[in-house]
């Protein structure tokens, strides 16, 4: 339940955030200058939000599964690359600030692996819903 929680928390937010939030910014008539400031502090927040799901559920993952699940099983190298894309968006953000576009890249590594993600049992399961027993 709670791999699922901080899964729909971290990567609903990101596509919400790219295709819903900042698209509806610039259609309400605000200017192109205040959206892309409004959409680079949401976007940096967002991704360290994100670095703070991916953490947890690796921890998540290690717990249920062992440590080398993070890198033997899909979900686990998912997660390392998502951790990495993070990675490499704050470090050309902070290093190399108007690379733009590789911003937008990792962003996009980031979403990509998180919807790839979804689609993986969640850990310690058969992906079924168990039922409860009295």
């Amino acid at each position: 339940m709670v791999w699922q929680l901080t899964q729909m928390l971290w990567v609903g937010g990101l596509w919400l955030l790219h295709i819903g939030l900042v698209p509806a910014l610039g259609q309400i008539g605000l200017a192109p200058l205040l959206v892309d400031e409004i959409a680079g502090m949401l976007n940096a927040l967002m991704v360290g939000f994100a670095t703070a799901c991916v953490i947890f559920q690796a921890l998540v993952l290690v717990q249920a599964d062992g440590l080398a699940s993070l890198w033997r099983d899909i979900r686990g190298q998912l997660l390392l690359m998502a951790l990495y894309a993070c990675a490499m968006f704050f470090a050309v953000r902070t290093g190399w600030p108007e690379a733009v576009r590789w911003q937008v890249f990792s962003y996009l590594i980031l979403g990509f692996s998180g919807l790839v993600l979804v689609l993986q049992p969640v850990p310690g399961g058969s992906g079924r819903v168990r039922e409860a027993h009295p």
